[in-house]
């Protein structure tokens, strides 16, 4: 149980800040995307577009989601493109509620 408590607050202490919980959202699959695009996910750069930051930081918040587990990244060509990997949110959610 140490292990996925530890994994559980790795995760809670990346979605604590607001700016992730927010490029959580905007990466959820659902979201809307470029007309006539498949979803491959969004590079830092589309991410910094839509959320007014700059791209460092998105760079810095996006290392945090993914040493938490929450994203994952492939290189296409010289753009890295992230996802949410939606089965660690629901790990999430499910480990929360059976903590309290």
């Amino acid at each position: 149980m140490k292990a996925a408590t530890d994994k559980l607050s790795l995760a809670l202490r990346a979605v604590a800040d607001p700016t992730r919980r927010k490029v959580l959202r905007l990466l959820h699959p659902t979201a809307p995307v470029r007309k006539n695009a498949v979803f491959e996910g969004w590079t830092a750069s589309d991410i910094e577009q839509r959320i007014k930051l700059a791209q460092p930081t998105i760079s810095h918040h996006m290392k945090i989601l993914k040493n938490a587990g929450l994203i994952e990244s492939h290189k296409n060509g010289t753009w890295v493109r992230y996802r949410r990997i939606e089965s660690a949110i629901r790990a999430v959610r499910k480990g929360l509620m059976d903590e309290l």
